[in-house]
């Protein structure tokens, strides 16, 4: 009762407690969200400006470029001109086409860079550095137009240094409008970065830049820089959030989403950078956003948590007390239960529900010695009973012959499983000089009717058999035994009888209602023998059997069945079924007729699968060679 009055409380509170989270939740979720899209809306402006400042820079040198475009040594000028007044760009290159200026060779590239904190220029171009076949120069004469380059490493022949940029390309074009050349100004990634890193929304968040291709050329991990793309983890690990994500950003698109990276739950606010085609986003890890939310409500349900545990010793204490005669009613119960039913229920001379009860609990106390002497007497009686079963089905098994001929040419082995204690399928031979008779019959129905109508076909079988009749006559006179008004359970059994003649290997039989066996050979390896439809044994009397014959069974095992076989059903209903059987037969090398019989034994145990019987099943195989 204690644990049920704080849990009802626990619960009230728990939803309480549950809707002022979610609400918190959802302001912190969106005044996380104002925020991150405030810092990154102005580290756009940030880096959108910086990349104005490059274009306009750009413009204006390449205005000065085309008053003095025959003159090479103002190009050295303006190139240095352009870092002089613009320290945060890396460098800055006038390249022409080969030969522009003659007295200069192919080659000629007016180019500055920082050297340290010093500004360096110097005539670029030479057969190991080709600049008219790079990226940067070739863009603005294709395109015709000025464009923002994909970052690249950048190489200073003269000091070897390698530094990773990006840079803004326009293409310079004379007085007639002809493609002469290209002006080239270069940002430093490393300190792109710096720049774009320097604000964080968290303790933990980081900003990223990738390229029109998806390429980081701004990542927190160097290595990923101008080697890996947003979509490189889903090429070994598909993520749909994250493919998504990349798409959206190279589409130019602005917005947030949620994602897994690296393992932890992020927030990615993301917006493109003007008219480069680049993008930019800050990952937030939801641990940071939700950090101050965390702690309280830890601490909150901490303090729920102790007061409930408060609550808790209290009702146990002030219901135990109330619950006294209840516990002793239970210790005496406990009694009873151990065995001792002859023990002195307490009277606490009340009427309330505890009186009740311990009057309830005399009642069956009675009750329960009345039906234990009940039980003793069924038990005993059941105990006779499969005493008695256990006799029927050794008698039964003993009926079956379990020793089969050994003689040269003949190979012979029979088994009987009966789905319960006892069963109605039946198999006897009887081997007179060089003939076999045998037979194999399934009694309609199942269990100790069935055995006993199972024993008199067996009895008679040998009977007939000893007269040296054919198979369709032993077929009539075992019908005309069994049916008629003796026959008042309206039962049948279905029967193949078969007789070989052991020198030729001539077989006659007659299938009386039977599954058709399977005879080996031909061209298949074996299928069932095709024969006559007969009426199953004891169902009318008078009825004319036909028989059949094979010239020769020599060399061609013969198995013969019972529907407990090919009708056997697992645990889901699925039988083993006809193809599945001749499959076996034809596909399994076997030595001998035994193995036959306890290989498809085998096969019906492994698709039963735990499965009780269905069906008696009984099996006969025959070689004659």
């Amino acid at each position: 009762m204690s644990l049920w009055v704080v849990l009802f409380a626990a619960v009230i509170f728990l939803a309480a407690l549950s809707f002022l989270f979610v609400q918190s939740r959802t302001a912190v979720r969106q005044e996380a969200i104002s925020h991150a899209t405030e810092i990154l809306d102005k580290t756009s402006l940030r880096v959108t400006g910086i990349l104005n400042r490059v274009e306009v820079a750009s413009k204006m040198t390449e205005w000065l470029v085309n008053r003095h475009i025959d003159n090479p040594e103002s190009m050295l000028l303006y190139s240095r001109s352009m870092l002089e007044n613009n320290p945060d760009f890396s460098s800055c290159s006038i390249a022409f086409e080969p030969y522009y200026f003659k007295e200069y060779g192919r080659y000629f590239s007016a180019y500055t860079r920082y050297d340290a904190d010093t500004l360096r220029t110097s005539q670029g171009g030479s057969d190991a550095y080709q600049y008219f076949y790079m990226d940067w120069y070739l863009m603005p004469k294709l395109l015709d137009r000025a464009t923002w380059t994909e970052p690249y490493m950048e190489l200073d022949a003269a000091s070897g240094h390698q530094e990773m940029v990006t840079s803004y390309s326009r293409p310079i074009l004379n007085s007639k409008g002809d493609y002469v050349g290209t002006l080239n100004t270069g940002l430093s990634l490393n300190w792109l970065s710096q720049t774009i890193s320097a604000v964080k929304p968290y303790p933990h968040s980081y900003s990223v830049m990738i390229g029109k291709g998806g390429t980081y050329f701004v990542h927190p991990d160097e290595k990923k820089l101008l080697k890996q793309t947003i979509f490189t983890p889903t090429m070994e690990k598909p993520d749909s959030a994250l493919d998504s994500l990349g798409h959206a950003m190279q589409r130019g698109e602005e917005g947030m989403t949620e994602l897994s990276v690296d393992g932890q739950h992020c927030y990615v606010f993301y917006k493109p950078l003007g008219v480069t085609g680049w993008s930019m986003a800050i990952v937030c890890p939801e641990s940071d956003i939700f950090q101050g939310f965390t702690r309280l409500r830890t601490t909150a349900l901490i303090i729920v948590a102790v007061g409930l545990l408060l609550m808790l010793f209290f009702f146990i204490r002030i219901i135990t007390r109330e619950l006294q005669p209840l516990r002793r009613l239970a210790d005496e119960a406990e009694t009873i239960a151990s065995g001792q039913f002859q023990t002195q229920l307490p009277d606490f001379g009340r009427i309330d529900e505890i009186g009740q009860l311990s009057q309830s609990f005399g009642n069956m106390q009675h009750s329960l010695v009345n039906y234990i002497n009940e039980l003793k007497t069924t038990t005993a009686q059941k105990a006779s009973l499969e005493s008695e079963l256990n006799v029927a089905s050794s008698i039964q098994m003993s009926m079956l012959p379990s020793v089969f001929p050994e003689r040269e040419g003949l190979d012979m082995y029979a088994s009987m499983s009966p789905a319960k204690e006892v069963g109605g399928d039946l198999y006897g031979y009887l081997l007179a000089e060089n003939s076999l008779y045998f037979c194999v019959g399934d009694v309609s129905g199942k269990g100790v009717p069935a055995s006993l109508f199972m024993a008199q076909v067996t009895r008679l079988f040998r009977t007939l058999a000893g007269q040296h009749l054919l198979p369709a006559e032993i077929c009539r006179q075992l019908n005309d035994a069994l049916s008629g008004e003796e026959n008042q359970t309206d039962m049948f059994v279905t029967l193949f009888v078969g007789l070989v003649d052991l020198t030729t290997g001539h077989l006659s039989f007659c299938n009386a209602g039977h599954n058709p066996p399977v005879i080996g050979g031909g061209e298949s390896g074996g299928e069932f023998l095709k024969m006559l439809s007969n009426f199953p044994v004891g169902v009318l009397p008078g009825l004319e059997f036909q028989g059949e014959e094979v010239e020769s069974i020599k060399n061609r095992p013969l198995f013969i069945y019972t529907d407990g076989l090919n009708e056997a059903e697992n645990r889901a209903h699925e039988q083993f079924g006809d193809d599945r059987l001749l499959d076996i037969l034809r596909n399994t090398r076997f030595n001998s007729a035994r193995q036959v019989v306890e290989t498809l034994s085998e096969c019906i145990e492994k698709h039963r699968d735990g499965a009780d019987p269905n069906d008696d099943l009984t099996m006969m195989c025959l070689r004659v060679s």
